[in-house]
């Protein structure tokens, strides 16, 4: 147990020594600061702490004046003691000397506890800041600026909603909140809206330094491409070429690997208060899974950016960003954005394509004769033959069947103007090798592209990143048309021209099959518009394995059970046989297993914030008492509090891991005499062992081990000291192991597939059928061809004026050519209820442009809008009730707005939500659209 003195020493000095503070020098920190105390104010108070008192550490600014208190107590005593008397001395520093109030810190040197007094509650922090640190947050203090005054630049997110949600934001900064959440439909803007929060903040001087942390690398340049477009004048990091970190920059984008490994070095480590704000892209468990320490490690501002919908966000991210479960800062679904006027993104069809073989199994039932024959010929036994549906690309593969999909999908996907090429598109599939085969099955059925229609990107591939590189290509360039996929372009991966998908495989996680579908729901960027994509107003979808009848089925896909990391079940393994070997008396075996797990411990990353958070914990069990006599409590110490610490093991031999976690499961079993479980266990380990390759020579050298331990001798006759010589040997040669072994080799196949079933649209009198896109397709065709030969279109695009006669003529004829041409499926297609038949004619013929009284309205609000960036969440949704209400209503009378439902924001209506100066603009806003 330390004194106070040993804490300050042994503890807290090393601490400050890390952020940077000489404790020895004056100039810098003054140790036993003497702080005089008004007598009189004590008197006052009823108080004993009056006269002169003492401060343990004071640390000072580059003027030499206070700009912190840190308050120490030993290590055995609760760290809040300090609390109030760190508070104390920071409001008498103040009033003796001037100045401003002191950053307040008070700490047991285990624990370390930061007060930002009259702003923010204490909070627990795993470091002191550095005096730059300390200076910035003085300089945010003191400069800071009323939110609410400061308007968004509305040429960076200039939308409705995203207007709302920044205001939600700052709305809930100015009342001391630190955690938000955005829910916002792929494609609606979130980097964009998170950027402009950004400019509204350090405009605001709230804050100076931004991190953006991203999952993937492509994500991390297109972050990085948006903050260069949109704050071109903030310096980012990391530039082309950067490896190492640089402190001189304000914004910063990384991946959460990138990230981790920063704060765990201690050479480049960043002090955990470099940042004021943290946003964090695609926040989902996963995520807070593995990288959940990079938030502990920075005490900032934290931004959750998330796509997936409210019903289906975990319990676990609503409490990390401190919302109540279902209810985020701020949330825009993909049905508000689609049905937005006009739309935030586009809306897509689905077509379902389903082969006999994915269907009803391939089998002697389902082959045809001729396959058959060809299989006989091969001297394959069509008996053998015998698959499910779902194991396609999994047991078997099948290439006729990839074919088919190919097949269909070049003949349904919507094409580029020229009508030949599909689109851009993405197909998702299972494998790398799914990928590959599908990448052939293009180059052989379409050689004229000479290889380049379609290309396979996944993230190991280098030749992906980079300007030039495949995504590059893919993005920017006329060829590949196609990007097959394994889960590198499934989330995050934005390419507007983008107007199929093929979903080649089953997805079970409904957030990620939402992720997918959003590749596909950006519309085009008028000024980005590309010679292969000039108008996208839908997508297509084909989807292959019935996975939009699957999550209507099960709305929530699959419910993935919680598994620990392989390092938490070896620990907890081998906690277990501890107490197990104590318990039958097995006193030898007990001290092994409690040496190793000591060293395991004492190798854990002691710059990780997991650990550095248990320092407490981990003090305990470094006095050699404990380990003297573990009791039943102990033991339950260990599994609760130091178990979990083994999350943080990243850098170990996994496979090798694996094979010593699975032997120690044997010698549990065989320590308490288990005999069913142990002979169970042992026939998999034998299995694992077998798959060795002793055509390797490192193998080859433990060739007489591998053949005994594969012997029922060898287990008759084991005991502990030879398991563990089995461990030690064999578990290196792990990564070696051929996984595949006799019996589980995948099945290859040629043969015909056919369609089982093909989602159509039906038009014309026999009923026919053809998809929606092919069907647009057709009539457009038909219209153009027309105009040569025509009178009536020949008057329409001469511009001459036509008769309700003619007008009736024209559809009649065109109802009898096929496709069957009417006006009701003109609207089902063009999706728009109001236009008349020869609206549709002049929009085919390029005449018109199919205007609404909605698009005119919510051009109308947009432009009110960007003159208005200040106004609040409350009026913000005020204005988005009101238009909406115009759009259903076509028309709004004053008093409307002082009636339901426009009280269910302010029971006075408009009067209670807006100034009298305001109320009129919106109703001059309002006439002009009646007029």
């Amino acid at each position: 147990m330390k004194t106070e003195q040993q804490t300050r020493q042994e503890l807290i000095d090393i601490a400050l020594k890390d952020a940077g503070w000489n404790v020895d020098d004056p100039s810098q920190v003054i140790q036993e600061y003497d702080i005089v105390v008004d007598p009189a104010k004590v008197a006052e108070a009823a108080t004993p702490y009056g006269g002169h008192r003492f401060s343990d550490y004071v640390l000072l600014g580059k003027d030499r004046k206070p700009l912190a208190v840190v308050e120490a107590k030993k290590t055995s005593k609760d760290p809040a003691l300090g609390r109030e008397q760190a508070k104390q001395y920071c409001y008498n520093i103040r009033k003796d000397k001037g100045g401003p109030l002191p950053f307040c810190f008070y700490t047991n040197g285990l624990e370390i506890h930061f007060w930002d007094l009259e702003n923010y509650p204490p909070r627990k922090v795993v470091g002191f800041p550095t005096l730059d640190d300390l200076e910035r947050l003085h300089y945010i203090r003191q400069r800071r600026k009323p939110l609410a005054d400061e308007l968004i630049n509305t040429d960076i997110a200039g939308r409705d909603y995203q207007i709302r949600a920044i205001r939600a934001v700052l709305e809930s900064i100015e009342s001391k909140k630190r955690d938000f959440l955005l829910v916002m439909a792929t494609g609606t803007g979130k980097t964009r809206t998170a950027i402009a929060l950004v400019d509204v903040l350090m405009r605001a001087a709230h804050i100076e330094r931004v991190l953006f942390l991203v999952d993937r690398i492509a994500l991390r340049e297109q972050a990085l491409s948006a903050f260069k477009e949109h704050l071109p004048n903030e310096p980012r990091w990391p530039n082309v070429g950067e490896k190492i970190i640089a402190k001189d920059r304000r914004i910063y984008v990384s991946t959460y690997p990138t990230m981790l490994n920063i704060i765990r070095d201690p050479a480049n480590r960043m002090s955990p208060h470099f940042f004021d704000l943290v946003i964090i892209d695609e926040s989902h468990r996963s995520i807070y899974n593995t990288y959940s320490e990079i938030l502990d490690y920075f005490k900032a501002i934290n931004l959750g950016l998330t796509a997936t919908p409210t019903d289906v966000i975990d319990h676990n991210t609503f409490k990390l960003f401190a919302c109540e479960d279902g209810l985020p800062t701020f949330a825009y679904t993909y049905e508000e954005a689609v049905g937005s006027t006009p739309p935030y993104l586009c809306d897509f069809q689905v077509m379902k394509i389903q082969t006999k073989f994915q269907k009803e199994g391939i089998s002697k039932r389902t082959i045809s004769l001729e396959d058959q024959k060809k299989l006989i010929l091969e001297g394959k036994d069509i008996e053998e033959i015998n698959f499910e549906g779902s194991q396609l690309e999994k047991q078997v593969v099948n290439k006729g069947t990839n074919t088919l999909i190919v097949k269909e999908y070049m003949e349904e996907c919507i094409k580029d103007p020229n009508g030949v090429l599909p689109g851009k598109t993405i197909f998702f599939c299972t494998s790398k090798a799914h990928a590959r085969r599908m990448e052939e099955i293009f180059d052989a059925l379409y050689p004229q592209y000479h290889g380049e229609l379609a290309k396979v990107l996944v993230s190991e591939d280098p030749r992906v990143y980079g300007k030039g590189g495949l995504l590059d290509q893919f993005m920017h360039l006329d060829m590949p048309r196609i990007a097959i996929s394994v889960d590198m372009l499934d989330t995050g991966i934005d390419v507007h021209e983008v107007v199929n998908l093929v979903f080649a495989k089953p997805v079970y996680s409904y957030t990620k099959f939402w992720q997918m579908i959003g590749r596909g729901t950006r519309l085009l960027e008028p000024s980005k518009i590309k010679p292969w994509c000039i108008e996208k107003d839908v997508f297509l979808i084909l989807d292959c394995w019935d996975n939009f009848e699957y999550f209507k089925l099960q709305p929530k896909g699959k419910t993935l059970k919680p598994q620990l990391p392989l390092p938490v079940r070896l620990a907890g393994l081998r906690i277990d046989k501890i107490e197990k070997a104590l318990a039958r008396e097995q006193v030898t075996i007990a001290e092994k297993e409690i040496a190793i797990l000591r060293g395991q411990i004492q190798d854990l990353p002691a710059s990780s914030v997991v650990i550095i958070e248990a320092a407490a914990a981990l003090d305990r069990i470094s006095d050699e008492n404990f380990w003297a006599r573990l009791t039943p409590q102990k033991i339950e110490f260990l599994l609760d509090q130091i178990k979990p610490l083994f999350r943080t093991v990243s850098q170990v031999d996994f496979k090798a891991m694996r094979l010593e976690k699975d032997v120690l499961d044997i010698s549990v079993a065989l320590l308490c005499a288990e005999k069913a479980r142990f002979d169970t266990l042992k026939t998999g380990l034998i299995e694992q062992i077998g798959e060795l390759p002793l055509s390797v020579n490192i193998v080859a050298r433990q060739a007489a081990l591998i053949r005994s331990a594969q012997q029922e001798h060898f287990w008759t006759s084991c005991t502990d000291a030879v398991l563990d010589d089995l461990s030690e040997r064999l578990a290196p040669l792990m990564k070696f192991r051929e996984q595949q072994g006799p019996g589980q080799e995948t099945v290859n196949l040629d043969l015909t597939d056919v369609l089982h079933n093909k989602e159509m649209v039906e038009f014309g009198p026999q009923n026919e059928a053809v998809s929606v896109t092919r069907y647009r397709e057709m009539v457009e065709a038909l219209v153009l061809s027309l105009t040569r030969s025509n009178p009536i279109l020949q008057k329409i695009i001469a511009g001459d004026a036509i008769s309700e006669k003619e007008a009736e003529q024209l559809a009649d004829q065109l109802n009898k050519t096929h496709p069957h041409i009417t006006e009701k499926l003109l609207r089902v297609v063009y999706r728009n209820r109001k236009a008349r038949f020869i609206q549709f004619i002049r929009h085919i013929l390029g005449l018109e442009i199919l205007a609404s009284f909605p698009d005119t309205v919510a051009r109308a609000f947009d432009q009110f809008l960007t003159e208005h960036t200040d106004l609040n969440s409350r009026q913000l949704e005020f204005l988005k009730l009101l238009k909406d209400f115009i759009i259903e209503r076509e028309k709004v009378e004053k008093r409307d707005l002082i009636q339901s439902p426009f009280t269910i924001i302010h029971p006075e209506g408009i009067r209670g939500v807006f100034r009298p100066a305001e109320i009129e603009e919106i109703l001059q806003l309002t006439e002009q659209l009646a007029a």
